[in-house]
């Protein structure tokens, strides 16, 4: 009877230990952090495709999105597809793109873009937009071949639609490291 009952014991501190690393990892991935895949080129340089990357779920708590911030978010246009793009307009802004320069608010300097892949020659523009307040204007940092906001039906990305910011690539290893 002893023996059944250390077998018992034995048994139950196992799926107790189960039980409790499902439970976190529900947790974990539910509320701290969003795993993205990108399979296309859109993100090229900064996120290749085939990349793995984690997001932070929290990062935008209390704060919100920066201009230059890579972020994951439901697609405007299909919300069960997760997209992957850079902020590049903030609430309430006026963004005009005109033969591949943004500018923001009138400026008559363009927005400083180091991580574009190469010479933007597709889709230059002009385009002329009007950012809601709590939505943003999103691109891929390879405009050349980047489905994004100058596509889309429902152009904007609502804040409550962004699951997190990309913080990190891990997958390939060899391109494990920091998004910038």
């Amino acid at each position: 009877m002893e023996k059944l009952s250390s077998n018992t014991k034995e048994i139950l501190s196992w799926i107790l230990t189960f039980a409790l690393a499902i439970g976190a990892a529900f947790l974990i991935k539910n509320y701290l952090i969003i795993n993205a895949d990108v399979p296309t080129g859109s993100m090229e340089n900064t996120i290749m495709p085939g990349d793995r990357l984690i997001g932070n779920r929290l990062a935008y708590k209390n704060d919100s999105p920066e201009r230059g911030d890579v972020v994951i978010f439901h697609y405007p246009d299909d919300e069960e597809e997760l997209y992957v793009k850079r902020v590049i307009g903030l609430p309430g802004e006026v963004v005009d793109i005109e033969d591949g320069k943004i500018y923001i608010d009138g400026s008559h300097t363009p927005l400083e873009e180091t991580y574009l892949k190469e010479e933007w020659t597709v889709a230059t523009g002009p385009y002329h937009f009007e950012i809601p307040e709590d939505a943003y204007l999103v691109m891929g940092d390879n405009r050349n071949d980047s489905w994004d906001a100058r596509y889309w039906e429902n152009t904007y990305v609502y804040k409550d639609k962004i699951l997190g910011k990309g913080e990190v690539i891990y997958w390939p290893i060899q391109d494990f490291g920091k998004i910038k």
